[in-house]
């Protein structure tokens, strides 16, 4: 049985990192604590190095925020991010530990920049929400024993990337089986951004509900938006001021559905007598539109509860009994659902 290196006496140094790099003692201490003022190509040559072979450190150092998590999404500006502020706050402050929140401004991957400073940090651990590290920063974060969990609704990373995410495509079956049951059979779908995996898992349960039904779905009735109020809004109007106007639309989010309801009241239409409308996540605020807004919940704050609890397990040095947890979605019905109107 081959041993790890950090465990084999006989395993590389940093002198003898240095030496197969040709960089001095200094320069892969540096690497190895984050520091930025080192080249990017030299920088890329001891990550090389110490991946290769497979370098930790020996001994765990007790890091200078050990009582912080980090806590990082890749854009904060909805009702949605606050629930899984709330539900990872509430888990760190049972366990006394404090959390600092970052945005990356929509990038979906850290910079590095901002990473080296969480690495020069060496806090707890962090928690990445609908962004993640890429394969090497993975491993400047293991190498630092940094634990680290994602919060991602797209279910797109790899099995050694500890994460929690949804069922999007049984979101997308629930929302379309319900209004088929109803009588629909003229559907549109405005799901996220076509890019993000989780709008087209949702596009996908959509379909799979209709071929269980044996109806098609009209490609000119698929849109993809961006999850917000406007996309919505601009869908909503495109799509219910035609001739052949659908009797009902899914939203791919609350915010986007809330959009098809100023639509539809823009031209004059009746929710839920001229059509129904469905939404995603069950933000708290869905209970409260007029009329209340039929919806698919997606527990955010108990993803973000999970996320946060694994990871305190992890920087407990835990092994956890599964790296990827997928919670359950169902459907809320309220007042924007009915069979459609005779005729239609």
């Amino acid at each position: 049985m081959t041993s790890r290196p950090e465990e084999n006496p006989g395993s590389p140094t940093i002198a003898t990192i240095a030496d197969e790099v040709g960089v001095s003692i200094a320069t892969v201490s540096k690497v190895l604590n984050g520091r930025a003022d080192v080249a990017p190509e030299t920088r890329a040559r001891v990550e090389a190095s110490l991946e290769l072979h497979r370098y930790r450190r020996r001994q765990p150092r007790k890091p200078p925020d050990a009582g912080q998590i980090r806590l990082v999404f890749h854009e904060f500006n909805s009702i949605w991010a606050m629930l899984i502020i709330a539900g990872v706050e509430a888990v760190a402050a049972a366990a006394g530990v404090n959390v600092v929140l970052s945005q990356l401004g929509g990038r979906h991957h850290p910079p590095q920049p901002w990473l080296d400073s969480v690495l020069t940090g060496r806090p707890l651990g962090v928690v990445f929400v609908m962004c993640s590290p890429t394969q090497p920063q993975c491993q400047q974060l293991q190498r630092q024993r940094i634990p680290f969990v994602v919060v991602d609704t797209d279910s797109a990373t790899t099995a050694s990337v500890p994460t929690v995410g949804s069922n999007n495509w049984n979101g997308g079956l629930l929302a379309a089986r319900h209004l088929l049951q109803l009588g629909h059979r003229r559907i549109a779908i405005i799901s996220g951004p076509r890019d993000v995996l989780c709008s087209r898992a949702r596009v996908s349960g959509f379909r799979s509900a209709h071929d269980e039904a044996d109806l098609p779905v009209d490609p000119d009735l698929v849109r993809y938006g961006n999850f917000y109020v406007d996309a919505g809004y601009e869908y909503g109007l495109k799509l219910l001021d035609r001739a052949d106007r659908p009797t009902a639309v899914f939203a791919g989010s609350d915010l986007q559905a809330m959009g098809v309801l100023r639509a539809a009241r823009r031209l004059g239409l009746d929710v839920p007598r001229q059509v129904s409308v469905i939404g995603y996540d069950n933000l708290p605020v869905s209970a409260w539109t007029d009329p209340a807004l039929t919806t698919v919940n997606q527990p955010l704050r108990d993803m973000a509860e999970t996320a946060t609890r694994m990871l305190l397990d992890l920087a407990r040095g835990a092994d956890l009994p599964t790296s990827r947890v997928d919670l359950v979605t169902e459907l809320v019905v309220r007042e924007t659902t009915a069979p459609p109107e005779a005729g239609r």
